[in-house]
């Protein structure tokens, strides 16, 4: 296959034939959990023109060190079924997926590229680049930059940003939940902290401070880019350092991700560490392994087990759906069975999917921007690549000869 374990793309998904590549013998994904509406929720809610619809294949910045290669069979997964995927989405007409890949016990078994994207291509992650600053939050936590998650935020920001008021009781832990009290969500077009809004002063830190607060710091979580951005300045701050070096020396050197590129903003002072991130699938594909064991890269402790475990344990909900530090969680069900999930995600369908009990990770990029079709990759992930793993195919049968 081309690109390492990818097959030649072939584009296409039509409705009939999308509804073919994923049945499985599973109970409907709408009916067995929440996560499917919450996909359709989050993009039918909220058409952000910040996040316009192009979809733009990057040049490669430079070469990543590549994951270990395997196969399906090697790491108790259904090639078939990760096959009839393949097959079926070589038979469509046109999709807008940029790519898949599956992952478990550390080793890639399945990866493919569609539309003209490659492995060398970095992608721009939207808002899943929040679950990363999420784990270098932990990284400035672990080296003690940042003393605890009950910190206030403008004991870092008081010194640049020195006639703030009313912002003393906002915590760190406050923009990792989404509560900051203030008036910021990117899902009510009237909100003053809207992230259309944002984009469209020069400062983002300063205009979310100077936001007003309508609610006390962690009473209410609100889906607000804004806090996130914030969040990075204040590693920056604490660490004395540019958040892209910090995020180099903390993590991505070490796990030899080195073709990526953040996004900056007033006059490329600061960076956006709340969306636009440029990484690869596979560099995606890391950073999940990495949550995946808890913190640990090649027998370094890149990140302390204690962040990991907390940041993907529910702390909130945002959308009434369970939120950590800056990660999704849900629960899928299986008939009786029901297995934790966790996830980023980002606008378009950028999502690396987390599943402990299986040890598996699933990567996909794609260009559903502003568009409820990201239901698709869920439905994907759900009755496709997590019914792959064999365990959970014995479950489904035992479940069914009790049953019969």
């Amino acid at each position: 296959m081309d690109q390492g374990n990818a097959k030649k793309p072939n584009p296409g998904f039509t409705n009939q034939t999308r509804s073919d590549a994923i049945s499985v013998a599973v109970p409907s994904l709408a009916r067995a959990n929440g996560l499917l509406m919450w996909v359709c929720g989050l993009f039918l809610s909220v058409g952000l023109t910040a996040c316009s619809s192009v979809n733009t294949i990057h040049p490669p910045i430079m070469a990543d060190e590549p994951l270990p290669i395997g196969t399906p069979e090697s790491v108790g997964l259904d090639a078939a079924r990760l096959d009839n995927v393949s097959n079926q989405l070589a038979a469509m007409q046109s999709h807008q997926l940029h790519s898949m890949l599956v992952l478990r016990s550390g080793r890639l078994v399945f990866e493919e590229y569609y539309n003209g994207y490659s492995r060398d291509n970095p992608h721009d992650l939207r808002s899943a680049t929040k679950s990363i600053t999420s784990l270098l939050t932990g990284a400035a936590l672990d080296q003690g930059v940042i003393a605890s998650v009950e910190s206030p935020i403008m004991d870092f920001l008081a010194k640049s940003y020195p006639n703030v008021d009313n912002k003393d009781d906002i915590q760190t832990r406050h923009l990792l939940t989404m509560s900051s009290g203030l008036d910021c969500d990117d899902f009510n077009w009237r909100s003053k902290g809207q992230e259309d809004r944002l984009y469209r002063t020069q400062d983002w830190v300063a205009s979310f401070l100077a936001l007003p607060p309508v609610h006390a710091p962690g009473e209410v979580a609100r889906y607000c880019t804004a806090g996130v951005i914030a969040l990075g300045e204040v590693i920056a701050q604490a660490s004395g350092r540019d958040f892209s070096d910090f995020a180099d020396d903390a993590l991505f050197g070490p796990m030899g991700i080195n073709n990526y590129r953040w996004a900056r903003f007033d006059n490329d002072e600061k960076v956006d560490t709340g969306g636009h991130l440029l990484l690869t699938p596979q560099g995606m594909a890391k950073l999940g392994l990495l949550v995946l064991q808890e913190g640990q890269w090649e027998g370094r402790q890149l990140i302390s087990r204690d962040w990991i475990q907390e940041s993907i344990q529910p702390q909130t909900q945002v959308r009434e759906t369970p939120y950590g530090y800056l990660w999704w969680i849900d629960t899928l069900s299986y008939g009786e069975k029901r297995v934790k999930v966790i996830w980023a995600s980002g606008n378009g369908g950028q999502l690396i999917f987390i599943v402990p009990e299986y040890d598996l990770v699933a990567v996909f990029t794609a260009g559903f921007y502003n568009s409820d079709k990201t239901a698709v990759l869920f439905d994907i992930f759900y009755r496709s690549i997590l019914p792959s793993v064999i365990e959970l195919q014995s479950h489904l049968r035992e479940m069914s000869s009790r049953e019969g």
